[in-house]
């Protein structure tokens, strides 16, 4: 699937396979927010990432045919979940990650559901989100919890489209 005005990124369906390769990107995108913290361990977050890995609700992000990164979308009874969104550190920044959120923003506008998520505090990932349109709905001692809810009109969340 080709991303609207963005031609350099396609989102491909993951495969068992792809756990591992995709379990490196998440470590490598995660180190800077979780060293900040004193908490980085790249075992365990690889173990974590595998744990849970199921491929149906994954896709590669490809950029110019080159692995990118990911996302992890859980469709819930009520919400739809963003569970992951890694990019390679060299490919953050540049509005690649904004592109991948407006389509799962839009896949949940036509079904009706609200995106909900979850990032680390005192991670960059907090600003994005919120700048995506996400609104800070709590916290516990490690994340942050957001929501993004479609209004009448897309842009009244600010939307991922900028």
């Amino acid at each position: 699937m080709l991303i609207p005005d963005r031609t350099d990124i396609r989102l491909a369906p993951a495969k068992a396979e792809d756990g591992p390769r995709l379990a490196e990107i998440r470590v490598d995108a995660m180190r800077p927010s979780l060293e900040a913290l004193g908490r980085f361990d790249p075992v365990r977050a690889r173990e974590r990432f595998l744990g849970s890995f199921a491929p149906p609700d994954t896709r590669l992000i490809e950029v110019d045919g080159d692995l990118a990164g990911f996302v992890v979308v859980r469709r819930r009874e009520d919400h739809v979940y963003l569970d992951h969104l890694y990019l390679r550190p060299n490919m953050q920044g540049d509005g690649r990650g904004r592109a991948v959120v407006e389509v799962v923003l839009q896949e949940a506008r036509d079904a009706g559901l609200p995106v909900r998520l979850m990032a680390l505090r005192g991670s960059r990932a907090n600003a994005f989100y919120e700048s995506c349109g996400f609104r800070l709905t709590g916290s516990d001692s490690w994340d942050n919890h957001y929501e993004w809810r479609a209004g009448p009109d897309p842009s009244d969340q600010g939307g991922a489209t900028g």
